[in-house]
């Protein structure tokens, strides 16, 4: 099989078939990007947590987000391993010892989620289907610039509260659709909240992701609120406390629905505030 010798984010060269026929994605938003390039059909493995698009689901499960059974992968025979920096790196690299396996950098920008599909495209040997891609989703981008002028919060449940700091997208995306993070001075990726704090920065509007795949109720939603003392809040007692939509992981996946449904979703949310 003919193969190219690329550097990774991590520096590492890897030899990357000019034409990979069995890829497997440890990371949803490479999976998504792979779909939409038209790779599907050559995808013979993914982590438990691919979930878009739907077809993604019907593909083989060879681990999770940062493990991987040897054994499993060796019976789907993969001849491209595409990881994403961040918590999946040290298991990647541990990988790259009985296949090849390229590491794409985690987006710390909106900017960088569009570089991942371009990125992604030249890896695969999709550059002109990637690079038209990349086109839409920054026309869309062009067009949504809003100058920050309200305080927010934005948590993820990942086993436990996390936010984020200066060098993660998702505050970059809420400084787009006008929401200044109160973790934005924060030079660090995700940072673990203090509650009190929080409260005392009383910001006028919050974003709440729960677990992936779990079922998160207005009772929850109460419970939490209370048991932080958050009641009295701005955000909450203005019904701007706004809980994601659905199962998935939503402001956790930086791939191009990201752009297309994510920001959408909460230009929606903060528009006449």
């Amino acid at each position: 099989m003919e193969t190219r010798l690329l550097v990774d984010h991590t520096g590492r060269q890897v030899n990357v078939p000019v034409e990979p026929e069995r890829i497997v994605s440890f990371s949803p938003a490479v999976t998504e990007i792979l779909f939409e390039l038209g790779l599907g059909s050559r995808i013979v493995g993914v982590s438990a947590f691919c979930q878009r698009p739907a077809e993604a689901g019907k593909k083989r499960r060879v681990g999770s987000y940062g493990s991987a059974r040897i054994e499993v992968l060796q019976d789907v025979k993969p001849d491209l391993v595409l990881a994403i920096s961040g918590f999946q790196r040290d298991f990647a690299e541990k990988l790259s010892s009985h296949f090849p396996v390229y590491i794409f950098e985690l987006p710390s920008s909106v900017a960088g989620i569009v570089d991942l599909v371009t990125k992604v495209g030249i890896v695969t040997g999709k550059i002109e289907e990637a690079r038209y891609m990349a086109y839409e989703l920054t026309r869309y981008l062009g067009s949504i610039r809003r100058r920050p002028s309200l305080n927010g919060y934005v948590e993820i449940d990942l086993g436990g509260p996390v936010t984020f700091g200066a060098m993660s997208y998702i505050t970059d995306a809420l400084s787009l659709v006008g929401v200044r993070s109160i973790y934005g001075h924060v030079y660090s990726e995700w940072v673990k909240p203090e509650m009190d704090y929080v409260r005392e920065m009383d910001p006028d509007v919050i974003f709440y992701e729960p677990k992936m795949y779990g079922k998160f109720t207005e009772e929850n939603l109460r419970n939490l609120v209370e048991g932080r003392k958050w009641t009295r809040m701005r955000a909450v007692a203005g019904r701007k406390f706004f809980v994601t939509p659905g199962s998935l992981d939503f402001f956790a996946h930086h791939g191009p629905s990201f752009v297309r449904e994510v920001l959408p979703w909460a230009m929606e949310k903060v528009e006449g505030l």
